[in-house]
């Protein structure tokens, strides 16, 4: 399990990252702090408990960058993702150059928060899997692991909440038929084929022959895991 320390001073923020996290496979929230200096002490003193900091970038007593100067310093490589409301780019610059792998900027959606810890949990994985002596392909896709996902453009005649839809169907229930996903949504089996197929293309889902009924084979549509 991924353990995370949540950094936030408001506290239906930290109730709102803690549901998120508790929402996700693999991952656990080993910790909570509403201030800098608590995240430190968090961080230094529990480093076999926390491998990954949501930190929050203006809090009462110091700033995500006072954690992260103060925690780099004490040669802690903890990963880092800033979780705030900061839009400026100087900000930005600083925080990636002390180490922070993301900056995900309030207020989101689960569905983004979802995707960010997903590409970090891929980043761990092939991070292990090109321990030792990785081949130049392994390093590339580990520095890809964190790269966010390219919005799939949309052809003529498909909407876009319609598609989120049908891809939170398919991740949720997949593998499933266009007839199945059709019928939980509401949608005709022609409009949902067309969506699932156009998730293919894209590479978020693959398509495969079900075989066991009557007839034809039906297409049975799964999601695609990360890598």
């Amino acid at each position: 399990m991924i353990g995370v320390l949540l950094v936030d001073d408001d506290a239906l923020t930290l109730e709102l990252h803690r549901t998120y996290v508790e929402r996700l496979d693999g991952f656990r929230v080993a910790a909570e702090c509403t201030g800098a200096r608590a995240a430190v002490a968090a961080i230094l003193g529990r480093p076999a408990d926390i491998d990954l900091v949501l930190l929050d970038v203006t809090m009462p007593d110091g700033t995500g960058l006072d954690v992260l100067r103060q925690i780099r310093s004490r040669a802690s490589d903890v990963d880092v993702v800033a979780v705030t409301g900061v839009r400026d780019a100087e900000v930005v610059r600083q925080m990636v150059s002390l180490g922070v792998s993301q900056y995900l900027v309030k207020p989101f959606t689960f569905g983004v928060f979802r995707e960010r810890l997903e590409q970090y949990r891929e980043y761990r994985r092939r991070a292990a899997e090109a321990a030792g002596s990785p081949t130049q392909s392994e390093i590339d896709a580990l520095l890809g692991a964190f790269r966010p996902a390219l919005p799939v453009a949309l052809p003529k005649g498909l909407a876009g909440d319609t598609l989120a839809k049908v891809t939170a169907d398919v991740r949720e229930h997949g593998p499933v038929s266009a007839g199945e996903s059709a019928a939980r949504l509401g949608m005709s089996r022609v409009a949902a084929r067309r969506y699932l197929e156009h998730l293919v293309e894209a590479g978020r889902v693959s398509r495969s022959p079900r075989y066991g009924t009557p007839g034809r084979p039906e297409s049975e549509y799964a999601w695609r895991d990360a890598g």
